[in-house]
């Protein structure tokens, strides 16, 4: 499939054709003004007569005719803001326009070009699929607890909330570092750090984005070229009345004045280090800040994620400022983290390479790799118009209340040497059931008694818990797939015989297990994601998002909640949903 990609803005479209993952064709028209733009083809630059980008995206049809581009089978579109309600990519038609627009509001200065760039490609190319792909789709992972500020619930109800930006960028960099490591995104902790005129970090656990450092709108995090990063919102009460600067002013400054260039006068990272060899104090504060400010980030996620297996550097000051990612990485060595100088000088990065720049010894990757947010959009306009639609089909739902699944030897521990578990009434998926015993879990605040025991044994320790379980327990469970338990909390599990304290402490993700022909028949696959519609008795619907599909042969097809979900749902001991939809947020 030969997918044509636009990134537009304001001033500038940028465009590439893709045929599969060969790059066939690649251009931008920059700098419009009445005089025309500049043209870029390749390596080569050139004036061109379009004075805007409506003029611009009418020239691409000739543009690809003239350079031997035949056949474009889909467009694919980037939308910097898709809100909440657009967690992957989406076929374009009227509706989705008219939803794009109302999150208008949420990105401002971006999302009306884009928009714009929509609506004049639906009319040159009337026929074709066109597909939106969201910077924000992949941060919708995201718990509540990085997403919500503290603010009245006036506000949060008004739509007040961190989103993060950058997520097809974070996504990519993200993939291609675990196939440079040779491992599978879900097994790593990284941290994605875009580095260019726009700036963010991403804390990417087991192949969802779990924090970023953008928030509502890209103003949030990171210093940038002209953006400021993080300022206490105090300082608009302050400017008002000291200035007289109104908020228009305020949030204009923010976003076109501030970052380095207001630090230096110039937004050009390159500007700025040259200076700075040459004695520029400015500058040199200037660096100084850029580096603390993403040093902070980078240490802060490594802590919420509960370790740190690979840093990926991106974006233009990423890829090349070699004494940026050192001023970074420097007095990360607590964390095992450590640079190669040699490596770290000259990284290579042809041909989308993803060289590692690390020391040998070094606990935590370094990769240094050229973004390639084009080519993703690509790649999801392809997967998005090859998948089957999910077949609707009523799926039963069980909720699993706190329990346990106990390795030998916990068993050994808890109930004696050699002792064995008593099966009693079978579960639902065949082979599996409840043992006859139960047992306490205690943590610092509280303690849960008679909590089931599921069998058979398994290899490690895992317990799993609500989210209400949890608070009264006084710990913090993260939301985990079953079996990703490295990093999860410590409990104190007690026994007729002794007692254990244990990590593995989980809040079990949402999921559905099912059979292979279960899957083949309703267009699903191992590893995908779903929307789920559970009617609850009052009547109330409630759809649940992001629920993982596990394929697996001799399984039976139901989906499983915990009690916190049941509740949310109106429903006690089962009932049923109804897929409704895909959801495509993760790795």
């Amino acid at each position: 499939m030969r997918v044509l990609v636009f990134n537009a803005g304001s001033s500038s479209l940028k465009l590439g054709v893709f045929d599969g993952e060969r790059q066939v064709f690649k251009a931008s028209f920059d700098r419009f003004g009445p005089e025309g733009c500049d043209l870029k083809i390749g390596g080569e630059t050139s004036r061109a007569p379009q004075p805007d980008l409506a003029g611009a995206i009418a020239a691409v049809p000739a543009l690809l005719d003239r350079h031997g581009v035949e056949k474009i089978d889909a467009v694919g579109h980037r939308l910097a803001h898709g809100g909440t309600a657009f967690t992957g990519p989406v076929r374009i038609d009227d509706a989705v326009e008219t939803r794009i627009e109302a999150l208008t509001p949420l990105a401002p200065l971006h999302n009306p070009a884009m928009l714009q760039a929509v609506r004049l490609a639906r009319q040159l190319w009337p026929d074709l699929p066109q597909v939106a792909v969201f910077d924000t789709s992949f941060h919708l992972t995201n718990p509540a607890r990085a997403t919500t500020y503290a603010v009245p619930k006036a506000w949060r109800d008004a739509g007040l909330r961190r989103f993060g930006f950058h997520g097809t960028s974070h996504r990519y960099v993200a993939q291609r570092a675990a196939e440079a490591l040779g491992q599978d995104a879900k097994d790593l902790r990284i941290v994605s750090i875009h580095l260019g005129n726009g700036a963010s970090a991403c804390a990417v656990q087991y192949g969802r984005s779990i924090d970023s450092s953008m928030g509502m709108t890209p103003l949030e995090g990171l210093v940038m070229g002209t953006r400021s990063g993080d300022v206490d919102p105090g300082a608009f009460g302050f400017l008002q009345r000291e200035l007289g600067l109104d908020i228009p002013q305020i949030e204009a400054a923010l976003y076109a004045d501030s970052g380095l260039k207001a630090l230096t006068g110039s937004a050009d990272m390159r500007d700025v280090e040259d200076r700075a060899a040459a004695g520029d104090l400015e500058a040199q504060l200037a660096i100084n800040i850029y580096a603390y400010r993403a040093r902070k980030y980078l240490g802060a996620y490594a802590a919420a994620m509960g370790g740190l297996d690979a840093v990926v550097f991106t974006g233009g000051i990423g890829e090349n400022s070699a004494s940026m990612r050192r001023r970074i990485c420097d007095g990360l060595s607590f964390l095992g983290l450590m640079l190669d100088d040699d490596l770290n000088r000259a990284p290579d990065l042809t041909d989308r390479a993803a060289p590692q720049i690390q020391a040998q010894g070094s606990r935590v990757a370094v990769i240094v790799t050229e973004t390639a947010e084009q080519l993703m959009i690509a790649r999801e306009v392809r997967q998005l118009l090859a998948r089957r639609a999910p077949v609707p089909r009523s799926i039963p739902v069980a909720v699993s209340g706190r329990h346990v699944h106990l390795s030998a030897d916990a068993v050994d521990a808890l109930f004696g040497p050699g002792y064995r578990l008593n099966p009693g009434a079978p579960l639902r998926q065949p082979g599996n059931w409840v043992a006859e015993e139960r047992l306490s879990l205690e943590g610092p605040k509280g303690r849960l008694e008679r909590v089931a025991i599921l069998g058979p044994l398994r290899p490690r320790t895992q317990i799993e818990v609500s989210r209400t379980d949890s608070f009264a327990l006084g710990l913090d469970a993260p939301v985990r797939d079953s079996g990703k338990l490295d990093g999860t909390p410590t409990v104190r599990l007690i026994g007729p015989a002794g007692q254990l304290d244990s990590n593995g402490l989980i809040v079990a993700a949402r999921h559905i297990h099912t059979s292979p022909a279960d899957a083949e028949a309703m267009g699903l696959t191992d590893g995908s994601l779903i929307r789920v519609r559970i009617t609850g008795a009052s009547g109330r619907d409630l759809v649940f998002d992001r629920v993982l599909i596990r394929v697996a042969p001799g399984t039976v097809t139901e989906m499983h909640i915990d009690t916190d979900e049941a509740n949310a749902a109106g429903i006690r001991g089962a009932g049923e949903g109804e897929l409704v939809g895909t959801a495509v947020a993760e790795l």
